[in-house]
């Protein structure tokens, strides 16, 4: 697989939250250079970074992030008004409490309402797997594939640990055809990614592959001018 398309699976991430306007717009002047799926920034600036692309690239934000303990009504309020300012996509993250209790069905009905609230925009569900026993992962595969969304992701990037191969196997093994998975966080490398992209991610949730695209470029570009 080649970086064009490694890239084209590549939510470019930045999360952090010092981000500033001039953070994000250089993420989304990467991402239209290097032609990723979408940029993946906070929900303050989507409406900024929606009207910056003029359509050139898709934007995604996240929503009960990084905790995912907000009520379903704060949860559906922030998907809502995050399309309204333009968002093509949103990543949400599950009660995680509530899925170490097994309130499997309210899971279930909270992912619903949320995608409902997307108004037909995609939804990735994040269910923080770091946190989470094989049974109870293979539990959520079956809330997202009952719930309509159209993505379950691995991480927020914020926890105790990122993406695992072992975890998009699992995915790919439960999930019901519809879905679609994510890999996020860190994803350090494009041997990396391909292995995710080999076992079933779609797309890749990161900032590091496109530097990697970046670093490439100079290297070869160094190469061309006879300097190192």
């Amino acid at each position: 697989m080649n970086l064009t398309d490694i890239l084209a699976k590549c939510d470019h991430t930045l999360l952090t939250q010092t981000a500033t306007w001039e953070d994000i717009r250089a993420v989304c002047d990467d991402g239209m250079r290097y032609h990723t799926a979408s940029v993946c920034i906070p929900a303050c600036y989507v409406k900024q970074a929606k009207d910056y692309v003029e359509g050139k690239l898709p934007i995604c934000t996240v929503i009960g992030f990084p905790n995912g303990y907000d009520t379903t009504a704060a949860k559906c309020f922030m998907a809502s008004d995050a399309v309204d300012n333009g968002a093509d996509e949103v990543d949400m993250v599950i009660n995680i409490g509530w899925a170490k209790a097994g309130l499997w069905e309210a899971v279930t009905e909270e992912i619903a309402a949320v995608k409902a609230a997307c108004k037909g925009k995609l939804l990735k569900v994040i269910i923080e797997t770091c946190l989470l026993t094989d049974e109870e992962k293979i539990q959520l595969c079956k809330c997202v594939s009952d719930s309509g969304a159209d993505y379950i992701k691995t991480s927020t990037g914020f926890s105790t640990a990122g993406a695992t191969f072992e975890d998009v196997a699992l995915f790919a093994k439960y999930v019901a055809p519809h879905v679609k998975i994510k890999a996020a966080g860190g994803i350090s490398s494009l041997e990396d990614a391909e292995k995710f992209i080999a076992l079933g991610a779609s797309r890749l949730g990161t900032s590091r592959i496109v530097k990697l695209a970046k670093a490439l470029e100079q290297g070869k570009t160094a190469a061309n001018d006879g300097s190192y």
